[in-house]
């Protein structure tokens, strides 16, 4: 997985959990569920990066 990868995914999963924790410290349940997907999303980008890294090697 190149670096530029690993740290857009992180920042993903990061801005993810902000939003998450916004929506559920003001009520707002779309925020929170938008934050939840983009954490999701950004596991899944990270699980298809490891799998070709695998293949790579």
């Amino acid at each position: 997985m190149g670096t530029d990868d690993k740290a857009a995914n992180t920042a993903d999963k990061a801005k993810g959990k902000i939003k998450e924790a916004a929506g559920k410290a003001v009520g707002n349940e779309r925020l929170e569920a938008e934050g939840r997907a983009e954490q999701a999303k950004s596991d899944a980008k990270q699980a298809g990066e490891h799998i070709k890294d695998a293949f790579k090697h």
